[in-house]
């Protein structure tokens, strides 16, 4: 009888390990903040039975926080932006590789590396003030030098993820010469120091502070998606370029994620990447945001970015937008593009 009862203690000790639970809970640090996030979690937990534990903080917040947590962190999955943020992740080393036939089948091979994976994509362009600049003399990023568009451009800082991304995206096409002539050709033509974020920069340019700015797609989307006089007053006054659809593409940046070396649930987190990559994730995801979904057979519907057209996008790895990302960071500080 002892025996039984000792047999029996030890099964519901076995039950309640870790490994037993660890399908039914994530623990997602995550740097998204959106609205549309809510249903992207519940139909998760609704399909598997897994419960997500949600951190919520700025980037560079996060990637401390994990790296302070070691090898107790119970983090399982870290979502962010920027392919410079998720390097950084990467070189910290706080990243596990994966191995998913759905996600190597699903995520185009230029949109992932080996631990961690982008869901949706958002594109650079160039906004214009429509009396101000011709559309014909801003069709690429290497136009933003051009000695006629003197005290025209603004920028917000040249060490933002979003710039450094798009320098290195030149580095990596163009080599560090032409992207240092580049900088300091835009540093030449800026209307005033770099400040603010990329709306302050449309809303500039449409006041007619500036002439012409840099801006991802997400923030053009949102104010065309705006129900504000004010900012649809705003938008009449700026017209968007796709830049360099005669060579390379179209810079594009992306959202992502990856599993945690030290995850405690390892086969949730797994289960939770595939998922972020199914055709019903991948609109919550994307749209959440303004943005495309990675999987090429998913459409979103948002007329804002419908609007805009159709565009080549440029198909450099992402691992290669990290790569450059110290070179792209030296080259605008000594142009000065602070």
């Amino acid at each position: 009888m002892k025996s039984r009862s000792v047999l029996i203690a030890a099964a519901i000790a076995a039950l309640s390990h870790p490994t037993f639970a660890e399908d039914k809970i994530l623990n997602l640090y995550s740097a998204r903040h959106y609205q549309t996030d809510e249903a992207l979690y519940a139909n998760f937990t609704q399909q598997t039975g897994i419960k997500i534990n949600r951190i919520e903080g700025k980037e560079d917040e996060l990637l401390e926080r994990i790296k302070n947590e070691g090898a107790n962190s119970p983090a399982d999955v870290f979502l962010t932006v920027d392919a410079a943020r998720l390097a950084k992740a990467h070189e910290l080393g706080l990243f596990a590789p994966v191995v998913s036939k759905s996600l190597e089948s699903r995520i185009p091979a230029h949109l992932r590396t080996e631990d961690w994976f982008s869901f949706s994509t958002r594109a650079r362009v160039i906004v214009y003030n429509k009396a101000a600049v011709k559309a014909e003399d801003v069709q690429n990023y290497e136009d933003l030098a051009n000695p006629k568009l003197k005290g025209k451009f603004c920028s917000r800082s040249g060490s933002h993820p979003y710039n450094l991304s798009l320098m290195a995206s030149i580095i990596a096409h163009q080599g560090e010469a032409k992207a240092e002539e580049l900088a300091r050709g835009m540093v030449a033509n800026f209307a005033r120091a770099p400040k603010g974020g990329d709306t302050d920069q449309i809303k500039a340019v449409s006041a007619g502070e500036c002439g012409l700015t840099i801006s991802n797609t997400y923030y053009v989307a949102r104010l065309l998606r705006s129900t504000k006089p004010e900012d649809q007053k705003l938008m009449a006054k700026v017209g968007v370029v796709w830049p360099n659809q005669g060579t390379t593409g179209t810079h594009i940046n992306v959202s992502g994620g990856g599993m945690m070396k030290t995850a405690p649930h390892k086969e949730a987190a797994v289960k939770f990447l595939e998922y972020l990559a199914s055709d019903q994730a991948q609109r919550y995801f994307a749209d959440g945001n303004n943005e495309w979904p990675v999987v090429d057979s998913v459409k979103v519907a948002n007329p804002a970015l419908d609007s805009l057209g159709k565009f080549k996008a440029d198909k450099l790895p992402v691992k290669n937008l990290a790569m450059y990302q110290t070179k792209a960071q030296i080259i605008f500080d000594r142009a000065g593009f602070n």
